[in-house]
């Protein structure tokens, strides 16, 4: 009997002991792999997963704010000095032919118009190993004048010409460089850019100070052309002989007439002409301005350079002369710009 109750003693024992290690196990969180081996590595992020905050380079951010500057190439005009390194006797200065080509030491003519500092570094390298003259070489160049790399600006300003060291500026700047607009300037200017097949046209404001919106970015080796505006004369019998620089819109006989100030009492009404110039010569075209004024006739839209002629009456002038009196009094009148 003792031995029947320590049989039973022992069975409970184990069983309690069963219980309490189930329970255990299953408080425990799943862990994936067994115990007692490590736990496996986890993935890297993927390119679809952002990278928390806390983990993320703070140069990648950099990164993406960084202004890459332009890429200033090689051009006819640039002064550039070459040196190899180590072999002082290979130093050349020389100036970028209009060609495009550079005179070096032992390697002759070296075409280097359109390439970068670097790239033209990288073909006198390779000539000068080709060549046998220098085994590896390393070539440095730098632009001593930076010529190809100005801005010219041609046409109606006070001071045309290559205005070099223009980087980062804008057109008014390199307009007030050139001591601003002539009075017979037109604001329909082009740029003709490196590169590009057609000029850019800009159609600038009437106040610069005031509108930025033709203000656009010049880049190095930009030609900016500034035509003269279409101007209309009047001369002769008027108030007031004038030029009409009229850049926008159009002009007609009758109100280019009172832009002069009219008519005065001694005109020749009858004898009025529209001198107009061809790439063949002067045409004359005869104009019934009494007729117009009094709406009998209609008004005729004048062009670009035509001189309209009103004689004094009585004055007896040949025709062929006509030509020659109207051409002197244009020459000789106060440009006036018109906005119509």
């Amino acid at each position: 009997m003792p031995s029947f109750n320590r049989h039973v003693r022992g069975f409970l024992i184990a069983l309690t002991a069963i219980f309490l290690v189930a329970a255990a196990v299953a408080q425990q969180p799943p862990s994936g792999h067994e115990p007692g081996q490590s736990a496996p590595p986890q993935p890297f992020p993927s390119a679809a997963q952002p990278v928390p905050a806390a983990q993320a380079d703070p140069q990648d951010s950099a990164k993406d704010t960084v202004n890459v500057p332009g890429v200033v190439k090689l051009g006819p005009g640039d002064l550039i000095e070459v040196n190899v390194y180590n072999v002082p006797e290979l130093t050349t200065k020389a100036r970028i032919s209009n060609s495009g080509d550079v005179y070096l030491p032992l390697i002759d003519y070296v075409h280097v118009e359109g390439l970068t500092q670097e790239e033209a570094q990288t073909v006198i390298e390779k000539r000068l190993e080709e060549g046998g003259f220098v085994r590896s070489p390393h070539v440095t160049i730098f632009v001593d004048d930076a010529q190809s790399q100005g801005v010219t600006i041609l046409g109606e300003v006070s001071k045309p010409g290559i205005y070099p060291d223009v980087a980062d500026h804008k057109l008014y700047e390199v307009i007030s460089e050139a001591g601003g607009f002539t009075i017979s300037a037109s604001r329909k200017i082009g740029i003709i850019r490196r590169d590009q097949p057609q000029a850019l046209q800009i159609v600038l404001p009437r106040n610069l100070s005031e509108d930025l919106s033709g203000n656009v970015e010049i880049l190095p080796g930009d030609t900016i052309t500034v035509p003269r505006a279409p101007i209309i004369y009047v001369v002769g019998d008027v108030g007031r002989p004038s030029g009409l620089l009229v850049d926008n819109g159009s002009l007609t006989v009758l109100q280019a007439i009172a832009l002069a100030g009219g008519t005065n009492h001694t005109a020749k009404m009858g004898g009025v002409r529209i001198i107009h110039k061809t790439p063949a010569g002067m045409t004359e075209t005869k104009v019934q301005l009494k007729k117009m004024l009094e709406a009998k006739s209609p008004d005729i839209t004048l062009q670009a350079d035509d001189i309209l002629f009103i004689p004094v009456s009585g004055a007896r002038v040949a025709a062929a002369r006509t030509f020659d009196a109207a051409v002197s009094a244009a020459t000789a009148v106060s440009i006036y710009a018109v906005h119509p």
